[in-house]
């Protein structure tokens, strides 16, 4: 079964077509600068070599015909026609309450999206063009949105609600949602096969997954399901980012708005594009750049860097609380796999839960490595994300069920 993975951004397109059986990636690429001057195309087989397409896409349907037409090209393409293709997985950010697992997309499903829209204004309304543009290219084929905050829907009550007014989350839905899902289902299901093939009972493996990227979040996760996670009604809540400030105290907006002039827009730019590593750096929102940068003495820079991996830290120990224990923590995303400094700083005096890390094994990490102590109580793994192959995963699972209710 091949598998078309879509993420649908304001003006971008990225895809991977893969072979359901073997996760095999025949094709990728991505459509840049919809509805903006000089659109590209950039596209790749597993046996020909990225080839640039300057273009004009006014829109995702151009965008989606550029995709086809690279997809099926006599030379460069994986597929000799759109036909082959079995189902489309979309990414959707923002599920809301109704959706907790992937879903086939209805003119319903699709209504029920855009009801929420207000909850990821970014990007819940490119990820609907991308899925109706297939939807009016592709009648007829299967159409499945995989939600981000899915995966966070076995968070209990008391985790999700904020202490505000009730009638705030009745009538409006403001709760903590989590984002990353997808990564995060990931990754905790390659810890899970790991620890078992070490003869641990995964029932009640107490891990922390740890999705450190430009975009940072962490789950609490017991058994295979999410018990707490650190983003909460937007992604700008919990840990330190590239440009979000994560956790602050809620009355610092009411302080710039009132005292300092700042309009509602200015505010929300500031938390959410000014802060985090390149707010506290005054330098960059690049960790590769900030550990060079505070290496060679910027104290700024090194300033940022402390304050990312303490708040990493912190939230390792709330959520080892709350779960009552922890067996595994896993580093994913572009920073918490490649970062051996963010890793050693972050899990530096958690001895006493059983934290050990051997400093050889973290510093040559590549790919999918243990990085902790052999006698270490609490396994420290690196696991490398691929939300494309998961949303391939989930979307063929739902097809095989399908097939299965309809013989």
């Amino acid at each position: 079964m091949k598998i078309l993975v879509l993420n649908s951004g304001s003006s971008s397109l990225k895809y991977q077509l893969i072979q359901s059986e073997t996760e095999e990636v025949l094709a990728r690429g991505i459509v840049e600068r919809i509805g903006l001057p000089d659109g590209m195309l950039k596209h790749e087989t597993a046996s020909s070599e990225k080839k640039e397409t300057p273009a004009e896409i006014p829109d995702h349907d151009v965008a989606m015909d550029l995709v086809f037409k690279a997809l099926t090209d006599s030379q460069d393409g994986a597929i000799s026609g759109v036909s082959e293709i079995s189902a489309v997985g979309h990414r959707v950010v923002h599920g809301g309450e109704m959706f907790s697992e992937p879903t086939i997309v209805t003119n319903e499903t699709l209504e029920e999206i855009d009801r929420v829209s207000h909850l990821a204004p970014l990007h819940n309304p490119p990820n609907i063009m991308g899925i109706r543009a297939c939807m009016r290219l592709m009648p007829g084929v299967p159409q499945v949105a995989v939600f981000d905050t899915a995966f966070h829907s076995t968070i209990p009550r008391h985790a999700y609600m904020y202490a505000l007014p009730y009638n705030l989350y009745a009538d409006h839905g403001v709760r903590r949602y989590g984002f990353h899902g997808t990564s995060h289902r990931y990754v905790s299901r390659r810890a899970v096969k790991i620890m078992a093939e070490r003869g641990v009972d995964t029932n009640v493996l107490k891990m922390i997954t740890c999705h450190l990227g430009n975009g940072c979040s962490m789950a609490a996760v017991v058994g295979g399901r999410v018990v707490d996670t650190s983003m909460g009604f937007t992604p700008a809540e919990g840990l330190v980012m590239g440009t979000r400030s994560g956790d602050i105290d809620p009355a610092i907006p009411i302080f710039l708005e009132r005292d300092l002039g700042m309009t509602p827009e200015q505010v929300d730019d500031l938390i959410n594009k000014q802060s985090g590593l390149l707010g506290v750096s005054g330098k960059s929102s690049d960790m590769r750049d900030i550990e060079e940068l505070a290496g060679s003495g910027d104290k700024r820079s090194a300033l940022a860097l402390e304050i990312f991996c303490y708040r990493v830290r912190k939230y390792i120990g709330s959520y080892a609380a709350a779960m009552g224990g922890l067996d595994a923590i896993v580093f994913t995303g572009g920073i918490g796999e490649n970062s051996s400094v963010v890793r050693a700083k972050t899990t530096e005096g958690l001895e006493f839960l059983g934290v050990r890390l051997d400093p050889e094994e973290n510093r040559t990490a590549r790919g999918e490595t243990d990085i902790s102590r052999a006698d270490a109580k609490v396994k420290v793994l690196v696991i490398p994300t691929n939300e494309e192959r998961m949303i391939a995963r989930e979307t063929a699972e739902i097809m095989s069920r399908e097939t299965v209710s309809r013989t």
